[in-house]
């Protein structure tokens, strides 16, 4: 017999499973050698009162075998002689969708202008140990997109766009852990996903699909208002009526040649503001209230959301036991970034902390028209390479300092590797920013007593929350409302916020491109 039902119990009890057994039985009225397994099916963690607790919904088998079933990939079939759809770019969005065309029976042909998951590492160190930043690779650019290299959260809010235990469960057959269909907030963790993405990878050759690598796309071609190829940075020609568009937020120059060609795009809001750094000991006492968080408690996470000024300001990308990352994808930028390894084991946490912006914010760039918050993002960017000293160090400034508006006479070592340069937050930000983030600081502190402290550091900026801009198209179709065969998808187009929205995303515009065109 099975019984599925929730309960809530101590930490101590939740990762014991003989304590969770008996626990089991005495609400139960059961013996507790007749409970064969107990299978988790979710988990979460409640830490609103002094003593934290763990939500748990489980499946008891009573007197019953407990068989494990695996989760298994589906059938793809071999694809290389059927009907071809192009894939630009291979992070999640453009993965997702060239698996989901083969399971279907087309042929994609996915074009990242960066390296294979491995080759990007030596571009990572360049970053960081020499500053210099390759266009093509960097943590952005590259196998995997921007995720792979930048925490590999996979908690999503976006429940209403698709099936998200889909994509969970295909990361697990890929390779993930299964404790991400578990947890309330998985997560595969940086050191984790590189292999994860190889396998797909590797699943996508081996069925008949291609993946090119270092090929840059640099033009699309349109006759009568429709896609009939596309044109790489080394002058090939790859003919195609069908293209998933799936090139991340911060692929500026395909934002550039789109408003080059008139092909209809339109400024979206996004968010911009810093990433802060504190140890993980105090997060963890501010918010599991006790002096130190034990064997059984994993390194805590927080998210706070405050209206400041008329503005919400709050913490995005949130890295329990992580570092902070150099993400500029131009030489002469500067950008921030986090990610945790698996085990979230380092001593520091870290978070953007970010305001939401308007299109009043960007009245000085409106020359630009659609890209105008583009421009604006990239001013920031270029005036902290500026101020820190033209290479990847970033502004930095203590957290008191900061709401007070002094420059720190001198900065801890924080985990942003190629260094830090104390700088006026006042200079970096346009005053109205820099304002609400003072004011927002001591809100948060009002939220977690603790957090304003000048142990923490703030560094600048971090800037690419979202794409600024919105490639728009049509509703039922997922095809562009000018451009027919052009399907805007994921991140870079405006309609998903993470790695599971944009497989989410990037499955659904191929499904609708293949049905559109009838390529099967």
């Amino acid at each position: 017999m099975q019984h599925e039902f929730s309960i809530q119990v101590s930490p101590k009890t939740a990762a014991d499973t003989t304590l969770l057994k008996q626990k089991i039985a005495k609400l139960n009225a059961l013996q507790v050698n007749e409970i064969t397994h107990v299978q988790v099916l979710k988990r979460s963690i409640d830490a609103r009162q002094i003593a934290i607790k763990i939500n748990l919904k489980v499946r008891v088998y009573i007197n019953e075998t407990f068989i494990d079933d695996p989760i298994q990939l589906p059938q793809y079939p071999e694809v290389s002689r059927a009907n071809e759809v192009v894939i630009i770019g291979a992070g999640p969005a453009g993965l997702f969708a060239a698996l989901r065309a083969i399971e279907l029976g087309c042929k994609p042909i996915v074009l990242e202008r960066g390296k294979d998951v491995r080759a990007r590492r030596r571009d990572l160190k360049a970053i960081t140990r020499d500053h210099l930043v390759n266009e093509d690779s960097n943590y952005c650019f590259g196998e995997g997109g921007a995720g792979t290299y930048s925490d590999g959260k996979l908690y999503t809010r976006s429940k209403k766009r698709g099936d998200v235990n889909r994509i969970l469960k295909l990361l697990v057959g890929f390779g993930a852990t299964g404790q991400i269909m578990v947890e309330a907030h998985p997560h595969i963790g940086t050191n984790k996903l590189p292999d994860i993405i190889a396998a797909m990878r590797n699943k996508i050759i081996a069925q008949g699909g291609k993946i090119l690598f270092e090929t840059r796309v640099t033009d699309i071609q349109i006759k009568d208002d429709a896609i009939v190829g596309v044109v790489t940075k080394s002058g090939d020609v790859i003919e195609t009526n069908a293209v998933v568009l799936a090139t991340g937020h911060s692929a500026r120059d395909i934002y550039e040649l789109l408003h080059r060609k008139q092909i209809h795009i339109e400024a979206k809001p996004f968010a911009l503001g810093v990433r802060v750094e504190h140890s993980q000991e105090l997060i963890d006492q501010i918010q599991y209230k006790c002096a130190t968080r034990g064997p059984y408690l994993p390194p805590s996470p927080y998210s706070i959301v405050k209206q400041v000024k008329g503005r919400g300001m709050y913490s995005f990308c949130m890295c329990p036991g992580g570092v902070i990352a150099p993400c500029a994808t131009s030489p002469g930028e500067v950008v921030t970034n986090g990610w945790s390894p698996s085990k979230r084991d380092q001593p520091t946490s870290n978070s953007g902390i970010v305001i939401e912006l308007r299109p009043e914010d960007f009245k000085n760039f409106q020359q630009h028209g659609p890209l105008a918050g583009m421009y604006f993002q990239k001013s920031i960017e270029q005036k902290a390479w500026q101020l820190a000293g033209e290479t990847q160090r970033v502004p930095a400034q203590r957290l008191i300092d900061m709401v007070g508006g002094k420059v720190s006479q001198d900065l801890p070592e924080t985990s942003y590797k190629p260094g830090l340069t104390s700088i006026d937050m006042g200079t970096v930000f346009p005053s109205f920013l820099h304002q609400i983030l003072q004011e927002g600081f001591k809100a948060f502190d009002q939220s977690m007593k603790g957090y304003l402290t000048n142990e923490a550091v703030v560094h600048a900026p971090e800037s690419r929350t979202s794409s600024p801009v919105r490639i728009p198209r049509d509703r039922k179709t997922y095809e562009h409302v000018q451009i027919k065969g052009l399907y805007p998808s994921g991140e870079g187009a405006g309609y998903a916020g993470g790695i599971i929205s944009a497989a989410i995303d990037g499955e659904k515009c191929v499904e609708a491109c293949i049905r559109n065109i009838k390529l099967i």
